[in-house]
């Protein structure tokens, strides 16, 4: 296998991911109104995506186990990519709705299988390249958004239902590229010797690493729950909140963006540089930090600050923690990797409704306490995230 192909191919498969998943969520809006549906339609559409994509990484799993991640990962976007043409045409309700579970069903998919073949193709390299995979979503999710905002700004519903169609387009194109590219067989990257059989292997595998599991999924279901904290109330809470003008209120979302990514752009030298767990200790030390400053400091420039802070940390805690929970048992990546994605489906969801909640008592303000207090503990987990080892490097 060539590994600097399967780089290209995984790389892709987060963009296509990170530009599909933008595309729905800015084109929500325009479909509400399509649909005639109100605010809790919505939020109960994004949960249905949730849940959907929660059953999407347990299928993920077992696809993996039997067939391998790469099959895994394109019948993920395989299904992304006949699901996005169903919600753009659909204007009955029940269709709409089939399609919007069938696109989480595909996400749950793509986001474990690909967590999976990013931790492969890493292995073969011997050094980080993680980051540099998920910096190819953070930056494919902004051109989506930005995409979304020209096709809508022009022609509104007939604008997002065209950007839906552009994104299966680009999911398409990355199976198209992937197929011949990808990892085939991940045992047999896992292990310099040949792989025995299938079910010889399965009967002799040991039971799973759980409190490992534990500890890095509940760092990154905290890296998930700021994640959805900021991208769902950071906005609300400058405009409303600390009354910043129409100009500048989206300017927290967007200093978190441009940190996550440069964050990500820039964390696979710093692995190389610091190791995984100082690393890991001092960018949720950073997200904490900008947190608790959103909270303490009622101010729209403090507030802008802390959001890029936060920005940081999730940024660096993400791909960290995929690339820990690969080592966690080398012959049992697929299960381990989708049983770690599963944390991400439930700090998205704690996320938004939990802060959401605490805006109705203490404000939304104290609300962003609770994705600090969430964070705080993975400064103590640091210390999982030591490589086992060190492993030979591969150029490329």
């Amino acid at each position: 296998m060539d590994a600097r192909a399967a780089r290209v191919a995984v790389g892709a498969a987060y963009a296509a991911q990170g530009f599909g998943y933008a595309t729905v969520v800015t084109a929500l809006p325009a479909f509400k109104e399509r649909q005639g549906i109100d605010d809790t339609a919505v939020s109960l559409v994004v949960l249905l995506v949730c849940v959907t994509a929660a059953a999407g990484s347990v299928l993920a799993e077992r696809i993996a186990t039997r067939r391998g991640s790469r099959t895994s990962l394109l019948v993920g976007l395989g299904l992304q990519a006949v699901a996005l043409p169903l919600v753009a045409a659909s204007t009955p309700l029940v269709p709409f709705v089939l399609g919007f579970a069938l696109y989480g069903l595909g996400l749950g998919v793509v986001d474990a299988a690909a967590g999976i073949q990013g931790v492969l193709v890493q292995r073969r390299y011997g050094r980080p390249v993680m980051s540099g995979f998920f910096a190819c979503y953070t930056a494919a999710a902004i051109a989506g958004a930005l995409a979304m905002s020209a096709l809508v700004g022009a022609a509104a519903v007939p604008g997002a239902t065209a950007a839906l169609v552009v994104a299966a387009a680009v999911l398409a194109g990355a199976l198209l590229l992937g197929r011949p590219r990808l990892v085939p067989v991940d045992v047999a990257l896992a292990a310099p010797t040949p792989a025995p059989a299938p079910t010889a292997a399965l009967a002799a595998r040991a039971p799973l690493p759980v409190r490992g599991i534990v500890v890095i999924g509940g760092v990154v279901l905290a890296a998930f729950v700021v994640d959805s904290a900021v991208s769902t109330w950071s906005t609300v809470y400058l405009h409303d909140v600390l009354l910043a003008p129409a100009a500048v209120a989206p300017l927290g979302y967007a200093a978190y963006q441009a940190a996550v990514l440069v964050t990500r752009l820039a964390g696979d030298r710093l692995v190389g540089r610091t190791g995984r767990a100082p690393l890991v200790a001092g960018t949720a030390a950073t997200a904490v930090l900008g947190l608790v400053l959103v909270a303490l400091v009622p101010g729209p420039w403090a507030a802008v600050t802390g959001f890029a802070l936060a920005g940081v940390g999730v940024g660096a805690l993400v791909p960290l923690a995929f690339s820990a929970a690969g080592e966690l048992d080398p012959e049992r990546t697929d299960e381990v990797v989708a049983r770690v994605n599963l944390f991400n489906y439930a700090g998205a969801v704690l996320g938004a409704v939990a802060v959401g909640l605490l805006a109705d008592g203490p404000g939304l303000g104290a609300g962003f306490l609770l994705p600090a207090l969430l964070a705080a503990p993975a400064v103590a987990a640091a210390r999982a995230f030591t490589p086992p080892g060190t492993r030979p490097a591969v150029r490329g």
